[in-house]
């Protein structure tokens, strides 16, 4: 048997990177899935297409998760469409890096209002759903650079470094009602985005990590898809690194 069959997940940022990958294993294990997108919109139709041709249902959204108006409506839609809601994936995110000494107050705002408050305005709509289920799976992508820091990325660690004591706090909140709440921190993930860097570079951060090579976003996608099954029944609370041993 399929490690999600029968349940629906809603999976944020979905139309590339992490997020794709996520979506794509989860229709593999059976996962109904519902996901968001903003800018890609050919590539969230395209998306759509390829997780219903493996046998579930799929539907994209073109919604924005740092909006709480917007999120509420998303995910109530969400529940409208498929009739429930087992797992959330806040996988959406951006970054916008400078020194601090070159950082404006929009930049600041802009990636605390993607990385975060979207998980704020998720989870707040989507516990509702789940206290009712009296089970439900919450997984917040953060980051290795939310728990050691990262010149350059004040912003980006700083929202990283509050998903980690959210999601803490939701799973102590949301536990006594059958509702887990787990992070995966990714550390060096090869996408589009690292394929556009100098090789040179990206060779050196590979040769500092133990395992000796970048991660895929499948590797993220498979500890998403353990996290969202019940093999990780009593799991909660956890920050899951999927860095090759980075920060060992």
């Amino acid at each position: 048997m399929k490690l999600l069959q029968g349940k629906t997940a809603l999976v944020t940022g979905a139309s590339k990177g992490i997020g794709r990958s996520i979506a794509l294993r989860y229709a593999e294990q059976g996962a109904n899935v519902a996901f968001t997108y903003l800018s890609s919109v050919e590539q969230g139709q395209a998306l759509e297409a390829e997780l219903s041709s493996k046998g579930v249902k799929a539907k994209g959204y073109r919604s924005d998760a740092s909006d709480y108006a917007q999120a509420e409506k998303l995910v109530n839609d969400v529940i409208a469409d498929f009739g429930s809601l087992d797992v959330l994936i806040n996988n959406a995110g951006i970054t916008q890096d400078t020194l601090l000494l070159r950082m404006n107050e929009e930049m600041w705002d802009k990636v605390i209002a993607v990385n975060l408050k979207s998980c704020f305005n998720t989870v707040k709509a989507a516990t509702k759903q789940m206290m009712k289920q009296k089970k439900g799976s919450i997984i917040n992508m953060t980051s290795v650079v939310g728990i050691k820091g990262n010149a350059g990325q004040a912003n980006y660690a700083a929202s990283k470094a509050g998903i980690i004591g959210f999601t803490k706090s939701v799973a102590l909140e949301l536990g006594s009602r059958g509702i887990r709440s787990n992070a995966i921190a990714p550390g060096f993930i090869e996408t589009e985005m690292t394929g556009k860097l100098d090789e040179k570079t990206v060779q050196t951060w590979r040769d500092a990590i133990p395992l000796k090579r970048g991660g895929r976003p499948e590797d993220v996608a498979d500890a998403c898809v353990f996290l969202g099954s019940d093999m990780s029944s009593y799991i909660s609370g956890q920050v899951l690194q999927v860095d090759g041993g980075m920060l060992t």
